[in-house]
């Protein structure tokens, strides 16, 4: 495999497959935090413990494949440039904390990207798996399954009383994070967010932005998962999870309906708005991009919009990114070139999507 396939697709190949709920639900993902025994732990450890790290990782996945996922390739963070570390980061392949501590930090990945394994970012090892829609159990199984088969070749840091050991106290215990990616743009339009969140936050979730810890909710997107992992089970922990999100599905879908019984003229106003800009503007910010893609996307899932695909979308949601935009260029570009090259870049996919229907 080319790591240059990782980084010049904007869609990994999970993403364009639709799973349960997938109006509403981007992506389920489970995260398992392990380290290794006696070794000090990434934020302690020397350049020759973490040395040793990437290549124990790295003969165990050597010429090996693992059933349905495949094979893995592992790349080394020190080998990429800023702007490609930038891109897995807005693939979701790698956290902003591998992309910034790259010192023999690396991730492995399978070839359809489902899975990724980050090596010496917090932990030495943090096991992600991605899967489209509210899929958290399926997700879990195969995080499980590649944990054992890893396990099989390297002994973990884990104590009988605490459970797995970890950098982060709050990962002590499964050291599972289970996470959801939603679309939440009736909640937003109809003021209930700020309800919604404080409620999910005293059930022992929180709510973050697309990347996670420390980032904005962007596009109306919102990222919840779990906070305890110390006496809980995996299986509980996600069952947990999925309670809450379908709850928030439920409550999504019912303020959609609203809108539709209430304001249907001013709603499909909005979402051919937001088409117009994307389909006309000449320059574009990031922000408003999202914006608008999130408005055309509840608009093909009301039904106003039908000839776009919702993976059109998907697909403008990374492409117009910083780091995509800076890949696809070649070079570095400034904040003014990124809207006017985001805003050709929309253009001409959106005419191609259109020319392809015969429109």
């Amino acid at each position: 495999m080319s790591v240059h396939r990782f980084i010049n697709r904007a869609l990994s190949p999970w993403m364009m497959m639709e799973g349960p709920d997938h109006d509403i639900v981007l992506s389920s993902r489970i995260r398992l935090a392990r380290n290794l025994k006696d070794i000090v732990f990434p934020t302690l450890a020397s350049g020759e413990d973490l040395q040793k790290v990437l290549q124990l990782i790295n003969d165990s996945i050597q010429n090996q494949r693992f059933g349905s996922i495949g094979s893995f390739e592992m790349i080394k963070m020190n080998d990429l440039e800023v702007i490609e570390k930038r891109v897995l980061v807005e693939k979701h392949l790698i956290s902003p904390h591998l992309a910034e501590v790259s010192e023999r930090g690396a991730v492995v990945l399978s070839e359809n990207e489902e899975v990724s394994i980050m090596v010496n970012e917090e932990d030495h090892i943090r096991i992600q798996c991605l899967t489209p829609g509210l899929q958290l159990s399926q997700a879990l199984q195969i995080a499980n399954a590649i944990d054992d088969w890893l396990e099989e070749r390297i002994d973990f840091a884990f104590d009988e009383k605490r459970g797995y050991l970890t950098s982060c106290p709050t990962n002590v215990g499964t050291g599972l994070r289970a996470s959801v990616m939603v679309h939440l743009p009736a909640l937003i339009l109809t003021n209930q967010m700020n309800r919604i969140i404080p409620a999910i936050n005293q059930l022992g979730l929180v709510v973050r932005g697309i990347y996670g810890e420390g980032s904005q909710a962007q596009g109306n997107i919102f990222q919840i998962s779990n906070q305890i992992t110390l006496g809980m089970s995996e299986q509980d922990i996600v069952k947990d999870l999925e309670s809450v999100v379908s709850q928030v599905i439920a409550q999504e879908r019912n303020a959609r309906e609203m809108l539709v019984k209430t304001s249907a003229i001013q709603l499909e106003d909005k979402v051919w708005r937001s088409y117009g800009q994307l389909a006309h503007s000449r320059i574009i910010s990031s922000s408003e991009a999202s914006q608008c893609i999130s408005d055309v996307r509840l608009g093909i899932d009301l039904g106003f919009i039908r000839n776009i695909p919702r993976s059109i979308l998907s697909e403008l949601m990374i492409l117009t990114q910083p780091g995509f935009l800076q890949q696809y260029a070649g070079k570095k570009l400034t904040p003014e070139e990124r809207d006017v090259r985001r805003a050709t870049l929309i253009r001409e996919r959106l005419k191609l999507e259109k020319d392809s229907m015969g429109e």
